[in-house]
């Protein structure tokens, strides 16, 4: 289509002054619509580049209290089972050495399906004993689990930490997670896929396994349940904060290796780095990563990473580390929160493990 002239249609008989008055408002109008256009267009497509999928969280500060705001992030894990349902356990076989016994484990937790998990404690340990509550990592390798806390990993530093636990004086706790070892049936896609269509949560079913393990430690004699602590590295780290931030019971907190900001994580393009598992619906429009580690204030907690991890962006532990300095400053316990970035990847290295042990050692 032909564009229209401006000067044809106007009548011959107008001034010369008027006709250029016309022309100039006429200019004007069409650069006026031009630019307001262009303006529109780039503020969609600058959306778009900023965040393809419209995943920005959508988060306002809560006035709630933190026992409130537990039971809030509990409500986002799927449909549980009834979280005091009776619960069983069988001793499949006990093992001793020089500096340990080690308990091999099968408990009816969640109704589903049978959980193995295992009870290590000090040789010659006496009274009640504290316990940490170690939660294994994924690194693909659904076979080895909570073989982890027995055996160790290659990436993780030797002795293996149930090993290392006795030698400090600590009872351990570790269980098979959802699709590992001996639960190792549908794979985790699966299991995940199938949970959705029930209106379950995998890291749900996961997170209340390890609340039920609380639950059966404090029945056992020999360990002091004011003094319960848990760590774990990568998928343990965030399993590890997550019990602290929904349970007063854990006393001290330890992370290695994947304490995440979630807005980072999608800013940096990370979404695939994390395995389906970690996903839980609708947690961004009532959760920040920052505002549930803050739950676990005024309670001691440890964080480690790695400065080279793309699983935790350095702008996200910045950003991480800065909130909690101020949650546990009005707290009133400003040196019981800690972030030590190391200059490795997603690893744990000697002086990890050494920093790890220290900071048990003078919290629980």
């Amino acid at each position: 289509m032909s564009k229209p002239n401006l000067i044809r249609n106007i009548p011959q008989w107008y001034p010369m002054k008027i006709k250029k008055h016309f022309i100039k408002k006429c200019l004007l109008l069409i650069t006026v619509v031009f630019a307001l256009y262009s303006c529109v267009s780039h503020s969609k497509t600058s959306s778009i580049n900023q965040d393809p999928m419209n995943l920005k969280a959508n988060v306002t500060p809560s006035t709630n209290s933190n026992a409130d705001r537990r039971k809030e992030l509990y409500g986002l894990l799927g449909k549980l089972p009834d979280r005091h349902r009776p619960m069983s356990v069988k001793v499949l076989s006990r093992e001793e050495t020089d500096e340990m016994v080690t308990e091999k484990l099968l408990f009816d937790i969640n109704g589903f399906e049978l959980v193995p998990a295992y009870f290590t404690r000090p040789k010659n340990s006496k009274g009640k004993v504290p316990v940490i509550l170690f939660n294994h990592s994924h690194f693909g390798q659904y076979e080895v689990g909570k073989e982890e806390f027995i055996k160790g990993r290659k990436e993780m530093q030797q002795p293996a930490y149930a090993l290392a636990f006795a030698r400090a004086g600590y009872e351990g706790f570790c269980l098979h997670s959802w699709a590992f070892g001996e639960r190792r049936g549908l794979s985790e896609m699966e299991i995940f896929k199938d949970m959705l269509w029930k209106g379950q949560v995998m890291w749900g079913m996961m997170v209340y396994d390890n609340l039920r393990a609380l639950d059966y430690l404090q029945t056992k004699e020999d360990v002091d349940s004011k003094r319960i602590g848990t760590v774990g590295m990568s998928m343990g780290s965030t399993m590890s904060w997550w019990l602290a931030a929904l349970d007063e019971r854990i006393k001290v907190c330890v992370d290695l290796c994947c304490l995440t900001d979630f807005q980072s994580l999608i800013e940096e393009k990370g979404l695939n780095l994390h395995g389906v598992y970690y996903y839980v619906p609708d947690l961004l429009n009532h959760f920040t990563t920052s505002q549930i580690n803050g739950l676990i204030s005024p309670r001691p907690h440890f964080g480690l990473a790695g400065k080279l991890d793309p699983l935790t962006p350095l702008k996200g532990l910045e950003k991480i580390d800065n909130n909690l300095k101020e949650v546990y400053r009005k707290d009133g316990a400003p040196s019981a929160w800690q972030l030590k970035i190391y200059n490795v990847g997603h690893i744990e290295t000697p002086e990890m493990r050494e920093d790890i042990m220290a900071f048990f050692k003078k919290w629980l």
